[in-house]
C-alpha cells in the first residue's frame, strides 16, 4: 500500500494562508475599535456650553414662539465647521402656523421617504440634547432646508443661516421643531462663557 503524501508547498500555502487571515481579522477588529472610539469621541467633542436657546435663536435667526415650550440648543464647533441645534415643543397647530410662516409660499415640507436607521449618529446630533435624530422617522416627519436668500416669507426674513428644519408631530397635537444649520466658524464665534 502507498501512502499519499501531501506535498510541502501545500502545507506551507495553507500556513500562509491560514496566517494571513488571522492578521486581516485582527487588523480589523483594531481599526473596528479604534474607529468606534474616535466616532465616540467625535460624538461628545467640543460642544461648546453657553449656547441657549436664545443664544442659537439669535446665530440661526430663528425665532421660537412664547408658547414653545422643552427648549433645547447646542453649539459644537469642529474643524471645518460648527454645528447649531435648536429644539422646542408646539402644540400641532401652532407648528403648522410657525413652519408655514417660515416656509417659502407654495413650497410644502415633504415627509421622510428614505429614513435613516435608527443607530444613525450624525456628526452633530440631537442625542446631545436627550433627543432622538429626526432623519429617523418616518411616521408625522415633515421636513425642509432653507437658506436667507431671497427668503421673502414672514419668518423667514429674520433667518442668518441656511437651515435644516424638521417638524415631527411625536404626539397626537404636540410637535417638535427640530433645526440644524452649518456654520462658518470664522463668521460665528462660538459662545463666549457660561449662560445663567
Amino acid at each position: 500500500m502507498r501512502r499519499s503524501r501531501v506535498p510541502v508547498a501545500v502545507v506551507v500555502i495553507a500556513v500562509f494562508l491560514a496566517c494571513v487571515a488571522t492578521a486581516i481579522g485582527v487588523v480589523s477588529w483594531v481599526a473596528e475599535d479604534v474607529s468606534s472610539d474616535l466616532t465616540d469621541q467625535e460624538m461628545t467633542c467640543c460642544w461648546e456650553e453657553g449656547a441657549t436657546p436664545a443664544w442659537m435663536s439669535d446665530q440661526l435667526g430663528i425665532r421660537i414662539p412664547e408658547r414653545a415650550s422643552d427648549r433645547r440648543s447646542g453649539y459644537k464647533t469642529g474643524q471645518r465647521y460648527d454645528t447649531g441645534l435648536l429644539a422646542f415643543v408646539l402644540p400641532t397647530e401652532d407648528a403648522e402656523r410657525y413652519t408655514g410662516r417660515l416656509v417659502r409660499s407654495g413650497t410644502e415640507m415633504i415627509g421622510n421617504l428614505h429614513p435613516e436607521e435608527k443607530d444613525y449618529r450624525p456628526a452633530a446630533a440631537f442625542g446631545h440634547l436627550g433627543l432622538p435624530e429626526p432623519e429617523t422617522f418616518v411616521q408625522g416627519l415633515r421636513k425642509a432646508s432653507l437658506c436667507p436668500d431671497g427668503l421673502a416669507s414672514p419668518e423667514g426674513k429674520y433667518l442668518q443661516r441656511c437651515i435644516d428644519l424638521f417638524a415631527h408631530e411625536f404626539a397626537p397635537g404636540t410637535t417638535r421643531i427640530y433645526v440644524r444649520s452649518t456654520i462658518e466658524p470664522s463668521i460665528t464665534p462660538p459662545p463666549a462663557g457660561k449662560a445663567p
